[in-house]
């Protein structure tokens, strides 16, 4: 199994980014794919979650109308499109894939398998 995030890097605030997950090793369309962000010195936190079945899609209120999340069942691919970055974007973004993800309290829980990340960064 492997999840492997590109697109990564520095954007000046205001600017976007469109982060990709390649998914091998397992059944792609049985699984939810989500986004999710650690900061330095923070915990943590979903970003976005796209379901297996019928594309429902969630997204943190802090990204709400800034990011865009959208998966290609062809090439076993989820993709993260970022706009409008603010500097408080700024972490390492890692996806994870899970066949029942579910959210409590503001926290997911049910990732299977998870990416080893990549760094965005957003200037002032």
């Amino acid at each position: 199994v492997q999840l492997v995030e590109s697109g990564g890097g520095l954007v000046q605030a205001g600017g976007s980014l469109r982060l990709s997950c390649a998914a091998s090793g397992f059944a792609f369309d049985d699984y939810g794919i989500g986004w999710f962000r650690q900061a330095p010195g923070k915990e943590r936190e979903g970003v976005s979650v796209i379901s297996s079945s019928d594309g429902s899609t969630y997204y943190a209120d802090s990204v709400k109308g800034r990011f865009t999340i959208s998966r290609d069942s062809a090439k076993n691919t989820v993709y993260l499109q970022m706009d409008s970055l603010k500097p408080e974007d700024t972490a390492v973004y890692f996806c994870a894939a899970g066949r029942t993800p579910t959210i409590v309290v503001g926290t997911w829980y049910g990732m299977d398998y998870w990416g080893k990340g990549t760094l965005v960064t957003v200037s002032s």
